[in-house]
């Protein structure tokens, strides 16, 4: 009778063990370059600055800037977007990842826009030398309605420390992307 309770709880863990593994993801990196938009209305170009800090090992603040000039035009906008992330590895080089965050679009006093956005999706670490991602998510704001969105992204690891990322944005017929490099520590 002993034995066979002891076997059941050991067979009760084996999800959470599984569940507790460490992807050997990082959550702490700084990178920045080239942004574009696409969008019906027009397209513009910049630059962008973003970044991510764990504060545990399955909770990670982040934020974003971007600076973009409406092709054409002399009107440029700032993009910001800060939040906090958690991450739960489910396999040995897989985490799920669940994000809120607080946007913010100036592009002076024509248009000012707030909101928030909330994502969810996998980052897996593909080849020793490459990870990527897969998000879906939801934006909304005061000044604007909701919209759902896919991002995709990766980054080609050079080194422990350097690697060029990528990331692009599906929402609505708009795209947006990012490409420049990365330090992860």
């Amino acid at each position: 009778m002993k034995r066979s309770v002891i076997a059941l709880a050991l067979l009760a863990t084996l999800p959470f063990a599984a569940s507790a593994q460490d992807s050997g993801l990082s959550y702490n990196h700084v990178q920045g370059g080239y942004v574009a938009t696409n969008t019906d209305a027009g397209d513009a170009d910049g630059w962008g600055l973003g970044g991510s800090v764990a504060v545990h090992k399955n909770v990670h603040l982040f934020g974003t800037y971007a600076n973009q000039k409406i092709d054409g035009t002399s009107v440029d906008f700032d993009q910001w977007r800060a939040g906090v992330g958690y991450n739960r590895a489910f396999s040995p080089k897989s985490d799920f990842v669940a994000n809120v965050a607080y946007d913010k679009f100036d592009a002076g006093s024509s248009a000012k826009l707030e909101g928030y956005s909330i994502e969810a999706g996998v980052r897996s670490a593909l080849a020793p030398k490459f990870e990527g991602y897969a998000l879906l998510g939801y934006e909304d704001g005061h000044h604007y309605d909701g919209d759902a969105y896919g991002r995709l992204g990766g980054v080609v690891k050079i080194n422990q420390t350097w690697g060029v990322a990528a990331d692009v944005k599906f929402s609505g017929g708009d795209t947006q992307w990012l490409v420049g490099p990365r330090i992860t520590w």
